[in-house]
C-alpha cells in the first residue's frame, strides 16, 4: 500500500497510519466513524457492505478495533454483518437499538461484552444497558456514559446521521472502493438534517484502486 498524502511513500502499514494520537473531547470520547462506499454512494451491496470491501479494508477496520475501547453499531447493522463477540480483548461493543427489540440469546449478548443504548423509555432488557433521551436516543449523553476514550462507529446510515446531526463525528475514515453497485442502497448517513462539518483531510493510501481516507475535525 502506498500513501498518497501526506508525506508519499511507497511502502507503508495500516498500523503506522491509523495508529494516532486521538485527543477525547471534553465530557465525551472522541468518535472515529469507518465506512466503505463504491463510487455511486452505495454503503452495500446485497444489504451488506462485504461486496465493496477488500482484505486491506478489513485490515483498517480490525486494526482500528485494536485502537479504540468500544465500538458503536446500530441493531440493524449488526443483524445484517453478523456481529459475534469481539476478537479483540478488552474491545466492548455498544449496540444502539431504540426499540430494544433484540435477541439477546445470540452469542454476541451471551459473551457479557455487549451494552445496549437505547431510550430512557424503552422496555426493560436482561443485558446491562446505557439510557439515554426520551422517545430518541440522546447520543451525547449516552457516550458521556460508556466509559471509553475512543469509540469507533459502524454504521449503520441512520446511527451515521444521528452522530452527524449531533455533531458527534470527530474522525471519518473512508475507503471508496472502485465499483460502480447501482441500486438503492444508503448513503454513508442516513436522516441527518442539513449541516456542514468542516473536516480536515490526514492522509490518502491508496491500493489496488481502492482509496483510504482519514479525515478529522478540522
Amino acid at each position: 500500500m502506498r500513501r498518497l498524502f501526506p508525506d508519499p511513500a511507497d511502502d507503508v502499514t495500516v498500523r503506522e497510519c491509523y495508529d494516532v494520537d486521538r485527543p477525547a473531547p471534553d465530557g465525551r470520547p472522541w468518535v472515529a466513524l469507518c465506512m466503505v462506499a463504491g463510487l455511486d454512494g452505495s454503503t452495500v451491496v446485497s444489504g451488506t457492505s462485504r461486496g465493496l470491501s477488500n482484505a486491506t479494508d478489513a485490515s483498517v477496520l480490525l486494526t482500528m478495533r485494536e485502537l479504540v475501547d468500544v465500538v458503536l453499531v446500530g441493531a440493524g447493522t449488526v443483524r445484517a454483518e453478523g456481529y459475534g463477540p469481539p476478537r479483540t480483548p478488552g474491545l466492548r461493543i455498544a449496540v444502539v437499538s431504540r426499540s430494544a427489540d433484540l435477541d439477546f440469546d445470540q452469542p454476541l449478548w451471551q459473551s457479557g461484552r455487549a451494552t445496549l443504548v437505547t431510550t430512557l423509555d424503552a422496555p426493560d432488557v436482561p443485558v446491562p444497558t446505557v439510557r439515554a433521551g426520551h422517545g430518541v436516543i440522546d447520543l451525547a449523553a449516552a457516550l458521556s456514559r460508556l466509559d471509553a476514550r475512543v469509540v469507533q462507529c459502524e454504521g449503520g446510515g441512520t446511527l451515521n446521521g444521528l452522530l452527524a446531526g449531533a455533531d458527534l463525528i470527530d474522525e471519518l475514515n473512508f475507503t471508496l472502493s472502485p465499483h460502480i453497485t447501482g441500486g438503492h442502497g444508503p448513503r454513508v448517513t442516513v436522516g441527518a438534517p442539513d449541516v456542514m462539518h468542516r473536516m480536515r483531510l490526514a492522509h490518502v493510501l491508496e491500493e489496488d484502486g481502492f482509496l483510504y481516507t482519514r479525515y478529522v475535525r478540522a
